[in-house]
């Protein structure tokens, strides 16, 4: 029986078919970020004073999902400057392509995952779209560790975190509002799809696991004061915004410092008791 913790096509088989159903009004996080993304996975907008930064374009399928929250925010997405990706998986660029064509804008990939597009695309998991075409791409610029990425008013500090893939990437950022400075974090990759002993063998790419924990271990310290997820259910954007929405004059539910080492212990511990589970055989059950 395969992993558990594998990916299961069957199970996103409605989100595919109806994408409409997830859709997610979008909103301002705090300062000129904004979540655009759906309920299921996350995409960020920055607003610079010298046009947008975008960070994941999420499925193929959700692409006008993704126009739609970009509109209603108060924004026009032709005038989207960087198109940003945690990682090159299908779920995170799949409107790329498209929303480079019609604003021109760069687009940024870690540099490792621009060699897997070229030399090993099935490890960008296009065959797993299954109800569209997945169109990869060309990077403009190919991501390393530390690049700063600048726009307008924007500083956007890039590190890289291989291990959901080579190339994944954590962005960190300064955000002001009202004379005041929050941190957001957004890890590129703790998905244990590709990292389950199924993948693993079937991909042949052990070196996924051996770079995942000393990853986290590298970012763990950042002074993270608002975590983001490029899936919802990371950070519970959803639980976080009707909070938001309910008492707007309240305390920010996405503000907490102490959020970001939370996030990263857990992954920690997800990811040892998939090796438990695999030692011992309870996965296989």
């Amino acid at each position: 029986m395969a992993s558990k913790y594998a990916f299961a096509p069957k199970k996103y088989a409605h989100f595919f078919r109806h994408p409409e159903a997830y859709y997610m009004k979008p909103f301002r996080i705090f300062g000129n970020l904004w979540f655009v993304g759906n309920q299921n996975v996350g995409a960020h907008l920055l607003e610079t004073g010298k046009g947008l930064i975008l960070i994941d374009t999420t499925y193929p399928t959700t692409r006008a999902l993704l126009v739609q929250a970009i509109w209603e925010a108060g924004f026009d997405p032709r005038n989207i400057r960087y198109i940003l990706h945690t990682h090159g998986h299908f779920d995170h660029f799949g409107a790329t392509k498209f929303l480079a064509s019609i604003s021109g804008a760069k687009t940024f990939l870690g540099a490792k995952d621009a060699r897997m597009f070229r030399e090993r695309p099935e490890l960008a998991l296009v065959q797993n779209g299954h109800y569209t075409a997945v169109p990869l791409f060309k990077p403009d610029v190919e991501l390393q560790d530390g690049d700063i990425i600048e726009l307008g008013g924007t500083r956007i500090r890039a590190v890289s975190t291989p291990g959901h893939t080579m190339g994944t990437m954590a962005y960190f950022v300064e955000l002001e509002e009202d004379g005041k400075t929050q941190v957001a974090g957004l890890y590129g990759g703790i998905g244990l799809n590709t990292l389950c002993c199924d993948f693993i063998e079937e991909y042949r790419v052990p070196e996924y696991r051996k770079h995942y924990i000393a990853s986290l271990e590298k970012v763990r310290h950042e002074p993270v004061t608002i975590t983001l997820g490029n899936h919802t259910s990371q950070n519970q954007t959803v639980e976080k915004y009707k909070k938001m929405a309910e008492n707007p004059d309240g305390r920010n539910p996405f503000i907490d410092p102490a959020e970001w080492e939370r996030f990263i212990v857990h992954a920690e511990q997800r990811y040892f008791q998939m090796l438990e589970e695999e030692r011992t055989g309870k996965d296989q059950l």
